[in-house]
């Protein structure tokens, strides 16, 4: 089979697998969760195989473990966080115009003639910017409530995706060894070198992120609600959550939560502070603990792509493609730099070579 006739099999293989995500997407969550769950809990049935455990009787351990531990936590954790849900949505409009007041009071008015305008006034704009803000999150939400758990019965995602991961996570090296048997046999070790460094990049971000999410989701929960903070519970676990998005957490946890101290603590300076401390703190501990040696350097994930892809897939495929927005993205950064390193080899970028006859 010639190089075109190879590229054109493979490029229809991937359109057709797209078309397939695309046309199935709405029914597809439960199956690509438990993909997930399966893949990030690998690591550990490998770990207890060679403890001397059989694979079914490891997997079978670590999901029902996992199931207990994820369901006690949503029992103690969701009615708290159901209720700062509550009350910071009733406070929002309370909180938003205390805010705008106090910006108000502190812009001197000769910067804000220059800004706004003879007359204009900090609090007039910044509504208007809220109330942008505030259509954008509640369409933001309402797309995301029908594109997943709107059209997936949440008993069907709660009951489906466990056993999903169960036989995923039991099958799982002999389906690797499946998919390895089915590559073309001239190329299998050219391709299980981009694979293992898709594998690299997909772990080193699913499991290590994920990990670094969920201990800095704690942290900032633990330490927002130790300084005294309203909804710091709430705002803590969602700045970890978004940690997820490079500098995303800290940055939208961090104002969320200044604000609110502002609003709650002002005229009382050290406890803004205090507020803001935790989030320098918990950027330090990420950048100079978790992330290098959770996430490491092999993940190659630039932050500008993660987030195109977040938003493409989320826009393309709903919820559903937010889960596979980072698999996807890894390995098209892993499948391009593999292109752009056979082009710097090719005659196409280092032209014919000396002594070799002209076509």
């Amino acid at each position: 089979m010639t190089l075109q006739r190879q590229f054109g099999f493979w490029l229809l293989a991937l359109a057709a697998l797209v078309a397939l995500v695309w046309l199935l997407n709405a029914i597809l969550l439960p199956f690509i969760a438990g993909l997930v769950l399966a893949y990030f809990l690998d690591p550990v049935a490998d770990a207890l195989e060679r403890l001397g455990l059989p694979r079914v009787v490891a997997s079978l351990a670590i999901l029902i473990s996992a199931i207990l531990f994820f369901t006690l936590v949503l029992l103690l954790l969701l009615p708290v966080l159901g209720d700062q849900v509550s009350l910071f949505t009733q406070n929002l409009p309370t909180i938003t115009h205390t805010l705008v007041r106090l910006l108000n009071d502190a812009v001197p008015d000769w910067l804000r003639d220059a800004v706004l305008g003879a007359g204009g006034t900090t609090a007039s704009r910044t509504s208007e910017l809220t109330a942008k803000a505030a259509g954008w999150i509640a369409g933001f939400a309402g797309t995301f409530w029908s594109g997943g758990l709107a059209v997936v019965n949440m008993l069907s995602l709660i009951v489906v995706t466990p056993i999903i991961a169960f036989y995923l996570l039991n099958d799982w090296d002999r389906i690797v060894y499946r998919i390895d048997s089915w590559m073309p046999r001239p190329h299998v070790q050219v391709l299980r070198d981009i694979a293992r460094q898709i594998d690299d990049a997909m772990a080193g971000f699913i499991r290590g992120q994920g990990t670094v999410c969920i201990l800095l989701g704690l942290f900032y929960a633990v330490a927002l609600s130790l300084a005294g903070l309203s909804f710091g519970l709430l705002i803590g676990f969602t700045a970890g959550l978004l940690s997820f998005i490079p500098f995303a957490g800290s940055l939208i946890g961090g104002l969320a939560a200044i604000g609110v101290a502002l609003v709650q603590f002002w005229p009382d300076w050290p406890h803004v502070a205090i507020v803001a401390a935790i989030f320098f703190a918990g950027q330090f501990i990420e950048g100079n603990f978790l992330s290098p040696k959770l996430v490491g350097n092999s993940v190659g994930l630039h932050p500008v792509w993660l987030m195109f892809a977040l938003f493409a897939f989320g826009y393309l495929f709903g919820f559903v493609g937010l889960l596979l927005a980072v698999p996807m993205a890894a390995a098209v950064g892993v499948l391009t730099r593999f292109a752009l390193k056979q082009y710097l080899a090719s005659p196409l970028y280092l032209g014919p070579r000396r002594g070799a006859p002209k076509k």
